[in-house]
């Protein structure tokens, strides 16, 4: 699986396993550094993967001649 089909889910459990390994201190050096870029690598693919699913949710409001779609507002709090 690629990291461009990779699921949302799958990626997360990845990152959980991730942290396990590196937790553990099981592995040496250049390994843990592995697991830890793969680790960025997914978290900006989650990142990017939430930013696309936000930009896609459609709230229903109430205005006076009906019922409309609007963009999704988010939480307001980007840095």
């Amino acid at each position: 699986m690629t990291k461009k089909t990779i699921t949302f889910e799958a990626a997360m459990e990845r990152l959980e396993e991730i942290t396990r390994i590196l937790e553990s201190g099981a592995e040496g050096l250049d390994e843990s550094l592995k697991l830890y870029e793969e680790g960025v690598s997914l978290i900006r693919l989650c990142t990017q993967k939430l930013e696309t699913a936000e930009q896609s949710v459609k709230v229903l409001q109430m205005r006076e001649d009906g019922i409309a779609l609007a963009d999704f507002e988010g939480r307001g709090d980007k840095a």
